[in-house]
C-alpha cells in the first residue's frame, strides 16, 4: 500500500519539489495551499485549501485527508514564511506572524495529525526548519528564532511520542533556488534608520545567497530517504558544505570568535 504524505505548503518552491518527487516515486501526496484555486499551474498530486495560522482550516484539511485514505502515513511541515530586519525596527505584528506560521503552524498540525498515527501505531512527521535556525543571523533574527523554536521543539515531542510508534524530526535546509526571496517580509529600510547601511547590505547579500543557491530536488531526495529510514536521526541538514560547517565552527570555536566570523561575513563592523 502507497504511503499517504501530507506536505504543507506544497504549492510552490521546495514543497512543490518534494510533492513531485514523492509522486513520481508511488507515494500518495497531498500537498496545501491557502488559496488553490487561484493556482493556474496543473500538479502531479493533489493540492488541499489550508491555513497553517488556523485550527479549524488545518483540522479540516488533515479529516478531508484521512476521509479519503483511511491513513496518514507522513507529515512534511514545510510551510513557513521568511522575515527580515533589524529587530528593534521590526513591526510586532509581523514577528508573531512570523511565529504564528513558522512555530504554532507546525504544532497545530502535529495536533491534528497525532490522534489518526496513533490509531495506525505508527506514522513519520518531518519538520522543516533551517541552518539559520543555529544561529542568531544579523537582520534576519526573527527568522532565526523561529527556526530554532522549531528544532527544540521537535526535540521534545519526539521523545513523547516515542511510545506511539511515531517517529518525529527536523530537515535544516541551507539556501536553497526558491521564491521565498519574494515571499519575504522585509521591515522597511527607513531613511533616517542607523540601520539603514548595513540592513540594505545584508538584505542584498540575503537574496544573492538564495539566487545562488542549491536544487530543492537536493531537499527531495533526503526526504525520500528519511521516508525509508525506519529509524531516523533527531535532525538532518541539507545544503552547501560551508553552510554546514558552519554549525560546526560554532560548536569549536570561542563564541567572540564566532561572532566576528559571522560579522566579517556581513561585513558588518
Amino acid at each position: 500500500m502507497s504511503k499517504v504524505i501530507f506536505i504543507t505548503g506544497g504549492s510552490s518552491g521546495i514543497g512543490k519539489a518534494m510533492g513531485d518527487f514523492l509522486t513520481d516515486k508511488g507515494f500518495v501526496v497531498y500537498g496545501t495551499s491557502r488559496n488553490p484555486d487561484r493556482l493556474s499551474e496543473d500538479f502531479k498530486f493533489e493540492l488541499v485549501k489550508m491555513d497553517v495560522c488556523n485550527a479549524d482550516s488545518v483540522s479540516a484539511a488533515i479529516s478531508e485527508v484521512i476521509q479519503k485514505e483511511n491513513r496518514l502515513d507522513v507529515i512534511i511541515n514545510n510551510a513557513g514564511v521568511g522575515i527580515t530586519g533589524p529587530i528593534e525596527e521590526t513591526p510586532d505584528t509581523e514577528i508573531h506572524k512570523a511565529f504564528d506560521t513558522n512555530v504554532y503552524g507546525p504544532i497545530r498540525v502535529i495536533k491534528a495529525a497525532l490522534p489518526q498515527m496513533r490509531s495506525q501505531g505508527k506514522g513519520l512527521i518531518i519538520n522543516i526548519t533551517s541552518i539559520a535556525g543555529y544561529m542568531g543571523l544579523p537582520y534576519r533574527g526573527i527568522y532565526s528564532a523561529t527556526k530554532s523554536a522549531l528544532e527544540i521543539t521537535t526535540e521534545a515531542i519526539r521523545m513523547e511520542t516515542k511510545q506511539f510508534g511515531i517517529e518525529i524530526t527536523n530537515v535544516a535546509p541551507g539556501d536553497f533556488v526558491t521564491n521565498i526571496a519574494a515571499g519575504r517580509y522585509h521591515a522597511p529600510e527607513l531613511e533616517h534608520s542607523p540601520y539603514r547601511k548595513d540592513y540594505g547590505a545584508t538584505l542584498k547579500m540575503m537574496n544573492e545567497h538564495v539566487d545562488a543557491g542549491e536544487d530543492p530536488v537536493q531537499m527531495a531526495e533526503t526526504i525520500y530517504r528519511i521516508i525509508n529510514t525506519p529509524k531516523p536521526k533527531v535532525r538532518y541538514k541539507v545544503g552547501a558544505f560551508l553552510q554546514k560547517f558552519s554549525i560546526v565552527l560554532k560548536r569549536v570555536l570561542p563564541q567572540r570568535m564566532y561572532e566576528r566570523m559571522l560579522m566579517n561575513h556581513y561585513k558588518l563592523k
